[in-house]
């Protein structure tokens, strides 16, 4: 039987589940076994595409379409390997999943009650992403923190699991440890109580990662191995760094894996990290030289804080490609709406090497997006734009070079008398029947890179496939006007003839994607649009 590790919290969340479910999953790859791992979002959404991404995070997209947390994204980044929508499991999913049994008659006319159905029907979801993957070891990751109402039925799930086969689960539990300025002394009491609390669920964890400022000291180690039946080797310091990618090796000085392999019996195949530690220690390399990248975004804030994990694979995708170059990757964070109001602000851009906009919805930043396109594409500013980044590309160009005044994107303008990006009719008729939810073009599709153009510079093939997650295409009725004023395609779905890639000539770097490049992009194998783009902001800085 496969081995389930189940991942918790404690204290609060967002501390870094994610990143050590994805490291205690490369430790163990490693290792020679076969690993998969599994998010659990307790929202009552069926995916994770109606979330604001302000409040959630960003939403990532596997190649069979699923719009999923982007803990998944991490797990793939670490693990190296493409993973499915058997990967996801939402409490929204889980209630449909029952109550669509329900009538169709599948519980036999039993009365369908909350427990057990539920948890049972979370049980048979683990089993079959363990079975599509093929799966030795399978880390299941329980989103948000153990005291949560919400997520007590899928602790009910992974303690049934545990009484049917107690060799074969493991619980790790992530918890915070707060050093409170006025006390300046590291506190365990907070995670003593996430332990109780787990306990009342039924459960003991195993394993805790305390997550701190700074290391663990032994004093504390020893509070909490007493105060939570555990050994003091069980207790795992995981203090801040400066990447993420650092966690394994972090981990790995307290024999995290040996531990995990031992209390789940099994024995290590290999050991094979040394591509990491070299990753990372490109890292680590001090004074490399910078290379300064922009970021026009509006998803930045919440209240009075920034929220940069709106457009954590752009983050990532532009971090593996300047490491690539064995440059420092130093991103800014860009307001559109700013240069909305003050268009002089328009002259902070030749600070930077490179400039992005990302992916997005809705008119909120859109005009301020638009006026960064300008200026990029006169002031020769490598540009590189995502999605959204592309479709408002196409508006600027056709407004400003092709001079189709008013030219837009139906999102925007349906009265727009140059529609350059409109919407594909079954997306039409999906949006007109209020079907919103998983409706988009989604997951993995064609794509024919031209010759003689960036995009096969970067690929260095004729076919290629990227994910997609988008409702609006580029106009081929209007786009025979824009390419005669130099607007080039670079890139064609093969199937249905649809614009993928877009850039213009005599420009260091001026090139927009249908498609989301970031959510390929690994750290051992940079995606080669980034790489390229990072090139030529790298040149852009020498010159």
């Amino acid at each position: 039987m496969s081995k389930v590790i189940f991942v918790t919290g404690g204290v609060m969340s967002g501390i870094g589940k994610g990143v050590a479910t994805s490291s205690l999953g490369k430790i163990l790859q490693s290792y020679g076994f076969r690993v998969t791992a599994m998010k659990i979002d307790p929202y009552i959404n069926v995916d994770a595409g109606t979330m604001n991404p302000t409040e959630h995070g960003e939403v990532f997209v596997t190649n069979d379409g699923l719009e999923c947390d982007q803990d998944v994204g991490n797990y793939e980044r670490f693990l190296d390997r493409d993973l499915f929508r058997e990967n996801y499991m939402t409490t929204g999913m889980v209630y449909q999943s029952v109550i669509q049994k329900e009538r169709n008659l599948e519980y036999n006319g039993k009365c369908v009650e909350v427990v057990p159905h539920i948890p049972e029907e979370v049980i048979a979801r683990i089993e079959r992403a363990i079975k599509k993957d093929h799966a030795e070891i399978m880390l299941v990751e329980i989103g948000g923190t153990i005291g949560e109402y919400q997520n007590l039925l899928f602790l009910e799930a992974a303690r049934m699991m545990k009484l049917r086969a107690p060799k074969d689960i493991l619980f790790v539990m992530v918890s915070y440890l707060p050093i409170p300025d006025m006390i300046g002394e590291m506190k365990t009491k907070p995670t003593q109580y996430a332990v109780r609390s787990l306990n009342s669920a039924g459960i003991q964890p195993d394993i805790i990662l305390a997550r701190s400022s700074r290391p663990l000291d032994l004093p504390r180690k020893q509070k909490l191995s007493i105060a939570s039946s555990l050994r003091e080797e069980d207790v795992i310091s995981a203090p801040d760094i400066t990447s993420i990618y650092e966690v394994p090796i972090n981990f790995e000085k307290d024999n995290l894996g040996k531990i995990v392999l031992k209390k789940l019996g099994l024995k290590k195949k290999k050991t094979d990290l040394k591509d990491w530690k070299r990753m990372v220690a490109t890292i680590r390399k001090p004074n490399k030289p910078v290379v300064t990248i922009g970021i026009v975004g509006k998803y930045f804030a919440t209240g009075s804080f920034s929220l940069p994990d709106s457009y954590i694979s752009v983050i990532e995708a532009l971090k593996h490609a300047s490491w690539f170059h064995r440059h420092e990757p130093r991103l800014h964070w860009l307001d559109a709406e700013l240069y909305e109001k003050d268009p002089r602000a328009l002259k902070e851009l030749k600070n930077f090497d490179g400039i992005v906009v990302p992916g997005g919805f809705g008119s909120r930043g859109v005009e301020g997006k638009i006026k960064v396109i300008e200026y990029c594409r006169k002031e020769k500013i490598p540009y590189f734009g995502l999605c959204y980044g592309l479709q408002l590309m196409v508006v600027e160009f056709a407004r400003n070079v092709a001079k189709l005044k008013n030219a837009h994107t139906e999102e925007i303008d349906k009265k727009t008398p140059y529609p350059v990006i409109h919407i594909l009719p079954e997306q039409e008729a999906l949006v007109s029947e209020k079907h919103y939810g998983g409706s988009m073009r989604l997951g993995l599709y064609d794509c024919r890179v031209l010759p003689g153009t960036i995009a096969e510079r970067a690929y260095k093939t004729p076919r290629i496939k990227e994910r997609h997650r988008h409702r609006y295409e580029v106009n081929s009725k209007l786009l025979p006007r824009l390419e005669k004023k130099g607007l080039m395609v670079s890139g064609l779905n093969p199937q249905r003839k649809l614009v993928e890639i877009a850039e213009i000539k005599d420009h260091p770097f001026f090139l927009g994607v249908q498609f989301h490049p970031e959510f390929l992009s690994r750290p051992l194998a940079p995606h080669p649009l980034f790489k390229e783009f990072i090139r030529a902001a790298v040149k852009n800085k020498k010159k």
